[in-house]
């Protein structure tokens, strides 16, 4: 029994990593009767972010405020609402911040614009990395090859009499 002590809460991180995604489902009373609505609303909550966990959509989140909207969608769905009706009246409430691909406007540039410039930013740094290898080593003259031989042959005894002794 000690030796199961030390692996009990790895196997309680490990149980709750497997359910995690299903305790995002919403109650069976809260789904839609109709299978083509149900799956209406889910492909609208796969559009919308839940702004607690900020980057999953509200159908991914099993945050109480995405599970609050999942429930808004489904109702207006259920009343008849077109998509573009029901996203709207959740961005007239909650802003861009609510859609998942917030549409392009002089707020949003910035966030649009960031890949591309990243991306223009990282091959000119490339580039110039590229062009500032060192110049190639130019040739010896006669009188610093001379010297080399010269240098070269005093070192040799030196290390032959160090080797020997």
């Amino acid at each position: 029994m000690r030796r199961l002590l030390p692996v009990l809460p790895l196997l309680a991180a490990l149980l709750s990593l497997a359910l995690s995604p299903a305790w995002a489902i919403d109650r069976p009373e809260d789904l839609l009767p109709d299978p083509a609505q149900e799956e209406r609303a889910r492909e609208i909550g796969r559009e919308l972010r839940c702004m607690v966990c900020q980057n999953q959509s509200i159908e991914d989140s099993d945050a109480d405020l995405a599970h609050q909207l999942r429930r808004i969608v489904r109702e207006q769905v259920a009343a008849g609402r077109s998509d573009e009706e029901i996203v709207r009246f959740l961005h007239d409430r909650y802003g861009d911040f609510v859609l998942l691909r917030p549409p392009v406007n002089a707020a949003t540039l910035l966030l649009w614009a960031t890949p591309a410039l990243a991306l223009i930013l990282g091959a000119g740094t490339v580039l110039l990395l590229r062009r500032r290898r060192p110049a190639p080593a130019t040739a010896l003259t006669e009188a610093e090859r001379r010297r080399l031989a010269e240098i070269e042959g005093e070192a040799r005894p030196a290390a032959g009499k160090g080797g020997a002794a």
